[in-house]
């Protein structure tokens, strides 16, 4: 264990003990309980200095411990049915996994583009954006890489060597897929956590839902923007292979689909249960709309979609399914827990008055509504840089909804262009998975990644800021 997390280690135990002990009140006897376990939560999240999930656990010993909430309430939080939405999502992106589903439609993808440069990067950049919609960016990323490391070994071991153009393209390809893998997931509600600790935050404190389709109305138009700017600043500004030859990745793209083989009854079946899952998120509210009583919910239709991966049978005869339950070993257990963690503490923020403070301080200043939400974004894209965006979401997101009351505006108008701020975390190795995994290629300098993720960085700040000043009004 290094330095920095030993230290965090022990600060966070013992802010934590401090907090609770100085003299007088901070906010509130309830108040300042729950503000010393978010100290102790944040260190031990910045610093790492034990996984995020189990930080997450702190609330459901804590908080009863402490007469803030008792252990029912406070565990009523870990399995709110969001969590239960995402772990849907989860067995869903298992099964794509296990059959290769996801593979194949990332060739296909890539191979649709063309042949080019410029549009091998696009064809990767597409095809990452498209999976980190359904599948985890660390996934996606992971399973993108070795092939656009076989194009450029290619290229690499070709007759002129591995020129600057050769090298532009090494740089625009590996960190394609990276900020693609993270703007993909923008897309839809089970594409990064982010978005499902602000949808279980709404659900579970305000009551406001926010649905699939609606989600996507947004999420996939900011996703799409994001990857072409990406695409252009990388292609076209910073590191341009126009003019390189470039014959290497119809071969590699070839030969790795021919690896695959003909899709089998297995990927098949999948496919159907994956497209009447998105069926059904998509068209939910017309259906219950045209069937009344039904009731379908997108935890409902994310339970379905992951028991039917279990419970029909791909051969009656010989008993076999697509997923049993040994294959959830891969599940991200810890992500969901982590949901949970971050659900608990709001409702404890929330419970405790400490929302209720933040919205009086806010209503009673001079701040101006797009200032405020200036700063809010960009303190969000900004620190996400440096920590978890799960972590930091579940930590900010109750402030943001008390600073929102506070300026008298909708809570998803501030607090949607915020939590997607999260996501755009695009100029350090260290910021989101997808990031490091392609820096690990050894063809990223962090000053390249830097420079071009201080570009992108700012981009989202006013493109975010521009949907909460003039595209939120119109579909929240």
């Amino acid at each position: 264990m290094d330095r920095f997390k030993r230290f965090g280690l022990l600060a966070g135990p013992l802010l934590f003990t401090l907090l609770l002990n100085l003299p007088g009140t901070l906010v509130s006897e309830a108040g300042d309980k729950v503000l010393a376990t978010g100290a102790w939560m944040i260190v031990w999240w910045i610093s790492e200095a034990v996984s995020i999930s189990v930080t997450a656990l702190l609330p459901l010993l804590v908080f009863p411990l402490l007469g803030v909430m008792d252990m029912e309430d406070v565990g009523a939080n870990y399995g709110s049915p969001i969590i239960f939405l995402f772990f849907g999502g989860f067995i869903l992106a298992l099964a794509l996994e296990k059959v290769n589903l996801h593979r194949r439609i990332a060739l296909s993808i890539i191979q649709r583009t063309g042949t080019g440069p410029e549009r091998v990067i696009l064809g990767f950049m597409i095809a990452t954006g498209a999976l980190s919609m359904w599948i985890s960016n660390t996934a996606s990323t992971v399973l993108m890489l070795p092939i656009a490391l076989s194009v450029i070994r290619l290229l690499a071991s070709d007759d002129d060597g591995f020129t600057d153009k050769d090298r532009n393209f090494a740089l625009s390809v590996m960190m394609g897929i990276a900020f693609s893998a993270n703007a993909g997931g923008i897309a839809t509600v089970i594409g990064t956590p982010p978005n499902s600790v602000l949808i279980g935050l709404l659900e579970n404190e305000y009551h406001i839902e926010i649905s699939f389709l609606k989600w996507m109305t947004l999420g996939l138009p900011v996703s799409v923007i994001l990857i072409a700017v990406s695409y252009w600043v990388l292609v076209k500004w910073m590191f341009p292979c126009k003019d390189l030859e470039f014959g290497a990745s119809k071969e590699v793209i070839h030969v790795e689909l021919k690896k695959l083989g003909p899709a089998s009854g297995r990927e098949k079946m999948v496919l159907v249960i994956f497209g009447i899952t998105v069926f059904l998120w998509i068209f939910r509210t017309l259906i219950n709309n045209l069937i009344p009583g039904l009731g379908l919910s997108d935890t409902g239709i994310s339970m379905l979609g992951a028991l039917a991966l279990f419970a029909v049978p791909y051969n009656l005869r010989k008993g076999e399914f697509i997923l049993e339950w040994r294959d959830t070993s891969r599940l991200a257990w810890g992500i969901l827990i982590l949901f949970g963690g971050g659900l608990a503490l709001a409702r404890g923020m929330s419970a405790s008055g400490l929302v209720d403070l933040v919205s009086g301080a806010i209503a009673n200043s001079d701040l101006g509504v797009l200032f405020t939400a200036t700063l809010l974004i960009a303190l969000m894209l900004f620190m996400t840089e440096l920590m978890s965006n799960v972590a930091l979401v579940a930590v900010l997101a109750p402030v943001v909804a008390g600073i929102a009351i506070g300026l008298d505006i909708p809570l998803l108008h501030l607090l949607i262009p915020v939590t997607i701020a999260s996501s755009c975390a695009f100029m350090l190795p260290m910021a989101t998975p997808p990031n490091a995994i392609v820096f690990a290629s050894g063809y990223i300098k962090v000053h390249q990644m830097a420079r071009v993720g201080l570009v992108l960085n700012l981009i989202s700040v006013v493109l975010l800021v521009a949907i909460f000043q003039f595209v939120i009004p119109l579909i929240f």
